[in-house]
């Protein structure tokens, strides 16, 4: 094993062969264990999972030192994200999987201290999950968040909010929510804002797990209803009206985030296709040194290549501090669809073997498809990128 790191430097390269040791040691045994359902790993699983990431001094990695994390930088967190998503269970033991890794770099950025202290450092710790309650079902908000139909209003120094969300990951046995709602104060509506909401609570409900084609995340995806949740202004994460400004200081590292897991969970299913394709023999030979399979594994290189080189840019450009969107945008659809397809091509190459839960191969290639929708469809980031592009153009 030696990191595939070549761009950067020898600290970044020792952090990813200490990660991945990690993860083959420790973690990967529990892909197997009967606490990681369905509807992903249970809480239980997730906090003897931290347990041994907090021993082996690697909890947190993406969070501030005075959190108890390591303060890596973007372009060191695609070494060790990546080593970490060797197993889907990696991230959830580190701690730096969906939604709590965007939940926790968002508070670091805009929650007050008092919010840093109650909600911030909990986090960090493991001691309780979060939530992130933006999308709704339809009519409301989706890849168009500007259709946000939950609705807090007040005001201004207390509200009343109502509506439900879906799609919710890691809603059951969340310690907290970040809560989007549009914000209507005095009668005028002042834009999207966003709360924090201390779970359980009892104007909160958990209305059922929805059954979806991913299954790595912390207790699955949660549809929830919310009835009269009294807030006040103590419970606004920054300002009032800037919910969509904080979104995406959320999202542009947290598309990058998702790309650096799923790079690893890509190599594991490359590096399980070319086993067995040394090994599998037919029509006289190893099915590898048939072109037809050959062909595909190189392929896998490339597109597992490109996707890196793709990530360390965008990487690299929020380490300059640019605010990155355009870049996480085509970083999303560049890796996106570049594991989707490393993911098609190692089940083809397994056959028959590659269709069933033998191997890790069918779950990977479940998740790399669901990669596609979530935190945006490739459709909804080519039209964003498009519009700019054209808007770079006139400008000039």
């Amino acid at each position: 094993m030696s990191s595939p790191y070549c761009l950067t430097n020898a600290h970044s390269r020792a952090l990813f062969d200490r990660v991945r040791a990690f993860v083959e040691e420790r973690v990967i045994p529990f892909e197997t264990d009967p606490r990681n359902t369905h509807h992903g790993p249970s809480d239980d699983l997730r906090r003897e999972l931290n347990e041994l990431a907090r021993d082996a001094g690697l909890l947190a990695p993406q969070v501030a030192r005075e959190y108890g994390g390591m303060a890596l930088t973007h372009v060191q967190r695609v070494a060790v994200f990546e080593a970490a998503g060797y197993s889907p269970l990696g991230p959830i033991a580190l701690h730096c999987a969906a939604p709590d890794e965007g939940n926790m770099h968002l508070l670091e950025q805009v929650a007050s201290r008092t919010q840093k202290v109650r909600f911030l450092e909990p986090l960090t710790r493991g001691a309780v999950r979060s939530c992130f309650a933006m999308t709704e079902p339809s009519p409301g908000a989706g890849a168009d968040p500007s259709l946000l139909q939950t609705v807090a209003q007040g005001d201004g120094e207390s509200f009343v909010a109502r509506g439900t969300k879906w799609l919710i990951t890691g809603g059951y046995g969340a310690g907290f929510m970040i809560l989007m709602a549009r914000t209507v104060v005095a009668g005028v509506d002042r834009g999207a804002t966003m709360f924090l909401v201390p779970l359980p609570h009892p104007a909160v409900q958990m209305v059922r797990l929805i059954d979806s084609l991913d299954s790595s995340f912390t207790e699955g995806h949660a549809e929830v209803r919310i009835d009269d949740l009294h807030l006040t202004r103590d419970d606004v994460l920054g300002e009032v009206g800037q919910g969509f400004r904080y979104a995406q200081v959320r999202l542009a590292p947290a598309r990058l985030t998702h790309c650096m897991r799923w790079l690893g969970a890509a190599q594991r299913a490359h590096d399980i296709a070319v086993a067995y394709a040394s090994r599998r023999t037919a029509f006289g030979k190893p099915i590898g040194e048939h072109e037809g399979i050959g062909f595909q594994l190189a392929d896998n290189d490339m597109d597992l290549h490109t996707a890196r080189l793709v990530t360390l840019d965008a990487a690299a450009t929020l380490d300059r501090g640019e605010a990155g969107g355009f870049e996480s945008s085509r970083a999303k659809v560049i890796v996106s669809e570049a594991l989707y397809r490393v993911a098609d091509r190692c089940v083809q190459i397994l056959g028959g073997l590659g269709l069933t839960a033998d191997t890790i191969v069918a779950q990977i290639f479940r998740e790399l498809r669901a990669f596609r929708i979530y935190d945006g469809p490739s459709e909804v980031h080519r039209w964003s990128m498009a519009r700019k592009i054209l808007k770079t153009k006139l400008e000039k």
